[in-house]
């Protein structure tokens, strides 16, 4: 028997999403299905009957529109919503801003996924010359972080992203659902597959198989040592989830140039 409801949630659509380009800690709003995405969320948890008491985001635009979008469809726009960095995106280093699809035809299908889905590999870091260097390290954002900015990532493993997360889930997280609230993370794929990682106890393998659609709730049913007692809940019709795994799962394939 479940003792804790956790939800997490990957971001709407972004517009980078939407061009198949890696984001990362570059700060994009929501597309204009990325909002019907979240607002088709809250809808969905407000006929379930879900009631949320807290919301995580990171300080990524995205992860906090769409949790202000879920909150008033869900007519629960009061609760509190505290936002980190260590919910951030994984930093993709010197890929942020490429095309997947040309990364593919470029470097192979195989590369790509690699950089995307493994769990211990980090791409190049990002240094001065790259065109959102300073867009991502002069934003006033990241002078609120409990790290220097110096100290902060410039490029990550999904396993690095799972170090940083951790502290924040220990610290800050963990004791609200022990409270018995109902959390909320509305946060990115890779700071939700990490944490996924370390409450299913997925293999570094394995990893590479969770693929997390935008705008999809997942429902984590947990017992009082916050270990799933049942397979995680992509809420929602399931042809229609299995169709956004799929165009997930598409993004880092070759197209070829017409």
């Amino acid at each position: 028997m479940s003792t804790y409801k956790l939800f997490l949630l990957r971001h709407g659509e972004g517009a980078w999403n939407k061009e198949n380009r890696f984001c990362s800690w570059v700060d994009q709003k929501l597309s204009e299905a990325g909002v019907k995405e979240a607002q088709d969320c809250g809808k969905l948890l407000k006929e379930q009957g879900y009631k949320f008491d807290m919301v995580f985001t990171s300080i990524l635009s995205r992860s906090i529109q769409t949790a202000w979008l879920v909150l008033e469809a869900m007519g629960q726009e009061w609760v509190p919503v505290v936002k980190s960095w260590r919910l951030n995106e994984r930093h993709y280093g010197t890929l942020i801003g490429l095309n997947r699809a040309e990364m593919a035809l470029q470097h192979g299908e195989e590369k790509v996924k690699l950089w995307r889905r493994s769990y211990d590999i980090t791409p190049p870091s990002i240094d001065e010359s790259h065109p959102y260097f300073l867009e991502i390290y002069n934003d006033r954002r990241y002078n609120t972080c409990d790290v220097p900015k110096e100290k902060l990532p410039r490029a990550e493993s999904l396993k690095e992203v799972l170090v940083r997360l951790l502290p924040y889930w220990e610290s800050t997280v963990v004791p609200e659902i022990r409270k018995g609230r109902t959390v909320l993370i509305s946060a990115h794929g890779n700071s939700c597959r990490a944490l996924l990682k370390h409450l299913e106890g997925i293999s570094d393998e394995g990893i590479a198989n969770v693929t997390l659609p935008t705008g999809i709730p997942v429902l984590l049913e947990l017992d009082e040592n916050l270990r799933p007692v049942k397979p995680r809940q992509l809420l929602g019709d399931q042809a229609k989830i299995q169709a956004a795994i799929k165009k997930v799962e598409d993004q880092g394939k070759a197209k070829p140039s017409t």
